[in-house]
């Protein structure tokens, strides 16, 4: 597994497993799966509704706790009081000590004392890292210049069709990861046949989703695809033994739409 290491130093796995619109009743058995196929970064949130799902399957998998990345989004909170409650709602569900990164779902309610009650849960050990979803750039750089701790990662839409190249170079500025949801783009726009990636995957030997994800994470950004397909979890987690070359990064680099492919922005 590769790492990027966050501002603060804490390490997360490139790739991690997303739990989005995942069912609670098969939740704990998918995240069983990706464990066993090599993920150690799981994805999930409050509005997902399968937080406790993800918990069980992590302790029953006997890998250590230090091992797993877990990843948390705080859902429906509006000020600093509300989110103290929140932050605790999704630690007894999770049923651990810690959560490695908590996000801000997207930029609503008070943003700044949502943060703030994370960064007083991050100074008191019970959150590794935290950060932010869906701020686009006014909304980021807002809160970056409101906050004490600097937003370790913000997950954003981003795929091979919405790049995000704007955000991603102010992020740079600051230190925050990018990272990315829905990165095959949930197979919109006609990406499995779309013809620079079927023909690079040729080139390759590999699937039209693991030149996607390669094209992502060889610029450093953290993928989460999700799969409850034990075949495509590990072919998706698969694409840390191959490079594109320069030509292919410039060419794929040009399928960008330049919007939204969910109606987000």
């Amino acid at each position: 597994m590769e790492y990027v290491t966050l501002i603060n130093g804490v390490k997360m796995p490139i790739i991690g497993y997303g739990t989005y619109q995942t069912p609670a009743r098969i939740t704990e058995k998918c995240v069983a799966e990706a464990l066993k196929a090599g993920y150690r970064s799981i994805d999930t949130a409050q509005c997902y509704g399968n937080e406790k799902e993800v918990g069980k399957a992590c302790h029953k998998s006997g890998i250590p706790r230090e091992e797993l990345f877990i990843t948390t989004k705080l859902w429906g909170c509006h000020g600093y009081q509300d989110t103290l409650r929140s932050i605790e709602s999704s630690l007894k569900r999770i049923d651990m000590d810690y959560i490695d990164l908590l996000l801000i779902h997207e930029p609503t309610g008070n943003v700044y004392e949502i943060y703030r009650a994370m960064e007083t849960f991050y100074k008191e050990g019970k959150l590794r890292a935290i950060g932010v979803s869906n701020f686009m750039e006014e909304q980021y750089l807002d809160l970056v210049n409101h906050c004490k701790v600097f937003p370790t990662v913000n997950q954003v839409e981003t795929h091979v069709f919405r790049q995000q190249k704007k955000l991603r170079e102010l992020e740079c500025q600051i230190g925050t990861k990018h990272e990315s949801w829905s990165p095959l783009a949930c197979g919109r726009n006609n990406i499995w046949n779309n013809q620079v990636l079927t023909e690079t995957a040729k080139n390759h030997n590999k699937s039209v989703s693991q030149i996607a994800l390669r094209f992502l994470i060889q610029q450093g950004i953290i993928v989460i695809p999700k799969s409850t397909n034990p075949q495509h979890m590990e072919e998706n987690i698969s694409v840390l033994d191959f490079d594109l070359e320069t030509e292919e990064m410039q060419a794929i680099q040009k399928l960008e739409v330049g919007r939204s492919l969910f109606g987000w922005w």
